[in-house]
């Protein structure tokens, strides 16, 4: 198993724009993927970012998914915050992006 790790900031006035986005956006695609096995959002009041936790079933399958398509999700995700919001411009920075092994 595979887990594909995010963190973005996500200020507190976004925050129900960020989980709408999420539940209307990416979850619906990352559920017709191969491997996908689920995903966990969690969000740090104090730092006002988010921990997105996506586990795959493996690297390979993970990592089969052409990035032209996920940059084109990741566009629908943010024309819809935009829009949600009323802001010319994408609030959540990716702050880093990785991956983790399971262990044990």
């Amino acid at each position: 198993m595979a887990i594909e790790e995010l963190r973005l900031k996500v200020p507190t006035y976004a925050k129900e724009a960020w989980l709408n986005a999420e539940k209307e956006i990416w979850e619906p695609w990352l559920s017709s993927k191969d491997g996908f096995l689920g995903r966990q959002l969690f969000w740090d009041k104090e730092k006002e970012e988010a921990l997105i936790l996506v586990n795959w079933k493996s690297k390979k399958l993970w990592k089969s998914i052409p990035m032209s398509e996920v940059n084109l999700v990741q566009q629908k995700f943010e024309d819809n915050v935009k829009r949600a919001l009323k802001v010319p411009e994408n609030p959540f920075e990716l702050i880093y992006e990785g991956e983790l092994d399971k262990q044990g």
